[in-house]
């Protein structure tokens, strides 16, 4: 199908360029007039009518509680203000793409983020009730399940490892909320790494007119199948410039499977090795052409890396037969990568090329992660605390750190959401007593100082911050 569409798009192109001879006898374009009705009816229609049964629109909602108050309960102020002691709702508007007819919904996990009910508008305008099956916060994506059993058109997960720069592909979404639109542009850009979007920043660029609404919507090829899930636009003013990012299906793939599979989160293989990118000057210095793979700085004691014989100094090239360019390329071809057995590495070690076997194991969650939500009424109350393990930090996206208590989760209006706890923090210490546990944490937690000095560590750098007590 993908062949013989851009067979007939050449075809039609020869047809309305046609050469002829001019007089000074360089060949000059020739315009004429189409000579058959099929010359004139090459369209995008068939794959669309295939491609937006599976398309849906995403409703999700909250209610956000306010303060206690007593004026939200005077009926007088009610009256003349209009307020509800039980809060407003706080609403959320995206796309998402049906992948089993089951009524599997793959979408953004922006789109459903800290919201309790979601709603699907089909493309026939059929209004259903949805549950979240699984989030991924990592990847940005999340899995939704239609309440109730039937039959609904879904999209085949197509591999946009084949995916080329100047593929013609379209997106479909409701952006703005005016109602599904399809767009049409090819793929800009392949492997983006640089974007701050994700974890697992690798996205497909596209010039296909992507706007708010569109996230979470399908970006197709021209065999009508799933490609990317549409993610992100690059924009000064709000709107498409012609820069947007989707995730590819190989990474929407392994999401949809875990989901599929009962689980509510995704576990992917851990290697155990801290990688840098490749600079130009270490390149020279190395004797490399040019700067692409991603070196080897640290190994992790007892991890695969260290069975496989990883060392440090290594420059990582490929894995399982993709190539790497820089750490960002490495973690999404681990992350798409199914656990058990073990995959090929390619490395250059003292600049000659080496192939590495390692094995496809999960992060181990040595110590014990203790989990626990904090209490009371310090600067934590509401922030869900683990021990430090390569299990934590995989999946809270936390590097550079061997020990401590990480921020699991953060409660909405929660005294840690007040003081901008994140999820991914790393505590330290309180009130200069150093947090080695989640233990430790909540017994500094109980304490009533006048004031509360934390110490935290974020994105690899540590900062002080100072509260009331």
């Amino acid at each position: 199908m993908r062949i013989s569409i851009r067979t007939a798009a050449l075809v039609a192109a020869l047809a309305a360029a046609a050469l002829f001879v001019a007089q000074d006898g360089s060949a000059q374009p020739q315009r004429v007039t189409p000579g058959a009705r099929a010359e004139i009816q090459f369209s995008y229609a068939p794959i669309v009518r295939r491609v937006t049964p599976a398309v849906v629109n995403v409703y999700a909602s909250r209610v956000e509680r306010r303060p206690a108050n007593p004026l939200f309960d005077d009926p007088f102020f009610q009256r003349f203000f209009g307020q509800r002691p039980g809060g407003q709702p706080a609403r959320s508007l995206g796309s998402g793409v049906i992948v089993d007819a089951s009524g599997l919904i793959v979408t953004n996990n922006h789109v459903i983020e800290g919201m309790t009910e979601v709603r699907v508008a089909l493309s026939d305008r059929r209004e259903l009730d949805a549950e979240i099956v699984l989030r991924d916060p990592r990847t940005d994506l999340a899995v939704l399940r239609v309440k109730g059993s039937s039959s609904f058109p879904a999209l085949e997960i197509g591999d946009s490892e084949g995916l080329e720069v100047g593929d013609l592909v379209l997106a479909v979404g409701n952006p703005f909320g005016v109602g599904q639109t399809v767009t049409q542009g090819i793929v800009s850009g392949l492997a983006r790494t640089q974007t701050g979007i994700s974890d697992y920043g690798f996205f497909i660029q596209t010039d296909a007119a992507i706007n708010p609404g569109n996230s979470g919507g399908a970006l197709v090829d021209m065999s009508g199948r799933l490609v990317g899930i549409n993610s992100a636009i690059y924009s000064r003013t709000g709107g498409s410039v012609g820069i947007g990012f989707a995730i590819p299906s190989t990474m929407v793939r392994v999401v949809v499977a875990t989901a599929k599979g009962g689980d509510r989160q995704v576990r992917r293989p851990w290697v155990g090795a801290a990688l840098q990118p490749l600079s130009k000057e270490i390149a020279d210095s190395l004797g490399l052409d040019r700067p692409a793979g991603a070196l080897v700085t640290d190994i992790h004691p007892n991890s695969p890396a260290q069975a496989a014989g990883l060392r440090r100094g290594d420059i990582v090239i490929a894995l399982d037969n993709l190539s790497v360019d820089d750490p960002e390329a490495f973690g999404f071809r681990l992350g798409t990568r199914p656990l058990g057995g073990s995959v090929p590495m390619r490395i250059l070690r003292n600049g000659k090329p080496l192939t590495l076997d390692v094995p496809m194991r999960p992060a181990p969650e040595t110590p014990p992660r203790e989990e626990i939500r904090i209490a009371g009424r310090s600067p934590f109350a509401g922030a869900m605390v683990a021990n430090y393990s390569p299990a934590v930090a995989e999946e809270t996206g936390v590097e550079g750190v061997n020990e401590g208590v990480v921020i699991t989760d953060v409660q909405d209006n929660s005294n840690a959401a007040r003081v901008n706890l994140q999820r991914g923090d790393v505590v330290i210490a309180v009130n200069e007593m150093q947090i080695a546990r989640t233990a430790d944490l909540q017994q500094a937690s109980t304490l009533r100082p006048r004031l509360w000095r934390l110490t935290i560590r974020r994105g690899g750098q540590v900062f002080q911050s100072v509260f009331g007590g």
